[in-house]
């Protein structure tokens, strides 16, 4: 099987090898169990599905959230001589026809669909009459409101499975923490799913974030970045639709090819600007977060974010899109106190303000730490590190002060575990203080043995604290549990005496 396998990967795509879990895959899809597959950006989640489709009987059906990442899919494919065909709202009806006709004649092995299509009459219709051998789910974090990119309509996608439990599902996506990859298995209504997860670690990738900076001082670093990185390519990340259209303008000023990017530009303008960049003809694309997904470009060399993002989730996926090659790449992000108020006004807009507002809040401070920004992102999805990257800003620059945090971290991991796991931040705090409010007093928690142990702290001292432990690894929020907080295996190491632990004093953090 793995001759097999390997001859039909180089025959259908050119390559001798697998990337890392994608035989794993692969062979799980091709036996007919579902599976939910986190390989972060650049890892090759497409072919995790591509291939078994053309080594199944009948026709796969590929879910994704965007035409244009669609229409790249099936120009890749159709020169690859591969049957493949979309249907969207964008084709005539003569089009559609030809597609449906060519798909119950069997003539098919992918057909990408909206999940709008596929939920419809038609593509239930579709579902009995066509010979479909699996039905794959890209981008699956839009299913979950827990993810970064919640959509409606993906959350419906488990009556797929509800009315076809025998059509195997995959679902795969580059960013999903502990609760998002629950939330899809649950929507999706997956049945004894194999769960693969992938390296989260980007080696490659350089971190950095600078803070403070206003909008004139951002527009001459930006291009003093874009010419310190000559004849390379990247995509500046704005959270404003207007930011892309003004920042590309002032750059074309200065002499640097951009284009701007955002979702209420019509398809044919935005299939424009995927083509420009993927063939090279402009250096920066200004955009909003839509663009870049699907994007089969390995040669960007750096990604630079205008203004925080809402979540870790988002950042981490958009920055993934840079050095694709494994070949070094760089990330800047800049930060300021004005990008809190804008995100908490798309906060507003949200339906699920708290949970966006905790998401936000570790994206604040991943922008304030003096902790290895690494550990911090390996940390939140659930992959804690010992050890520096020595390839960010913080390593690359003179540590701050710290201090032996052992103590610390155990009274507070004292507390969160003698409650069972079943506080949050302010109650881990209120235990530590000694605090008399009556919830606490209600649970009995001012019996507990770490009752009032940290009085010598502050609030916010504890709460910085606290937060760093987070950034390092030590404990995990629960987001679907009323964000208590986790003691992971990490910081159970430390709880008992087996491994290092030092913070970084509340006075020096900026």
């Amino acid at each position: 099987m793995m001759i097999d396998l390997k001859t039909a990967l180089s025959h259908y795509f050119g390559h001798d090898e697998f990337r890392p879990l994608q035989e794993e895959i692969i062979r799980t899809a091709l036996t007919g169990r579902d599976q939910l597959a986190v390989l972060p950006t650049g890892a090759g989640k497409s072919l995790c599905y591509q291939l078994p489709a053309l080594l199944l009987n009948g026709c796969t059906l590929v879910v994704s959230p965007l035409i244009a990442l669609m229409k790249d899919q099936i120009i890749a494919l159709e020169e690859r001589g591969i049957p493949s065909a979309t249907l969207n709202s964008t084709l005539t009806p003569k089009r559609r026809d030809e597609v449906i006709s060519h798909l119950l004649m069997g003539h098919l092995k992918l057909l990408y669909v909206a999940p709008e299509t596929l939920l419809s009459p038609l593509g239930q219709d579709l579902l009995q009459r066509a010979t479909i051998s699996m039905v794959a789910i890209d981008e699956a974090h839009c299913i979950s409101q827990w993810g970064h990119d919640f959509r409606p309509e993906y959350s419906q996608l488990g009556i797929i499975k509800e009315l076809h439990p025998h059509i195997p599902m995959i679902a795969l996506t580059a960013t999903a923490d502990e609760a998002t990859r629950q939330d899809i298995v649950t929507k999706l209504k997956l049945s004894s799913p194999k769960l693969i997860i992938g390296d989260f670690d980007r080696p490659n990738l350089y971190l950095e974030v600078r803070r403070g900076y206003k909008k004139a001082d951002k527009l001459i670093a930006i291009k003093q970045y874009i010419n310190d990185h000559d004849n390379s390519c990247g995509i500046i990340y704005c959270n404003k639709r207007s930011e892309t259209e003004s920042l590309a303008k002032e750059l074309n000023k200065m002499g640097i090819k951009a284009l701007p990017y955002h979702a209420t530009m019509s398809v044919k303008d935005r299939e424009v600007v995927h083509r420009a960049f993927s063939s090279g003809q402009v250096e920066a694309i200004c955009a909003t977060i839509a663009f870049g997904m699907g994007i089969d470009k390995a040669d960007i060399r750096w990604v630079i974010h205008y203004n925080m993002p809402k979540n870790v989730e988002g950042y981490y996926q958009e920055i993934g899109r840079a050095g694709r090659d494994g070949a070094p790449a760089d990330t800047l992000l800049f930060y300021s106190y004005t990008d809190i108020f804008v995100v908490e006004k798309l906060i507003s807009e949200s339906g699920q303000h708290d949970l966006v507002r905790q998401k936000m809040e570790y994206m604040k401070r991943y922008c304030e730490a003096d902790i290895c920004r690494r550990k911090i992102l390996l940390g939140y999805f659930g992959y804690p590190r010992h050890e520096n990257c020595n390839n960010c800003d913080v390593c690359l620059n003179p540590s701050p002060k710290t201090f032996d945090g052992v103590i610390i971290a155990q009274k507070a991991m004292s507390a969160i575990i003698r409650t069972h796991e079943q506080i949050n931040i302010n109650m881990t705090i209120d235990i530590l203080r000694g605090s008399k409010k009556y919830e606490l007093l209600d649970l009995k928690y001012h019996h507990l043995p770490t009752y009032g142990v940290g009085q010598d702290l502050s609030n916010l001292q504890w709460r910085e604290y606290i937060y760093q432990m987070i950034q390092n690894g030590l404990l995990k929020m629960d987001y679907m549990n009323g964000y208590t907080l986790k003691v992971t295996p990490l910081g159970h190491e430390v709880l008992r005496g087996k491994a290092p632990f030092r913070l970084i004093p509340l006075s020096i953090k900026k």
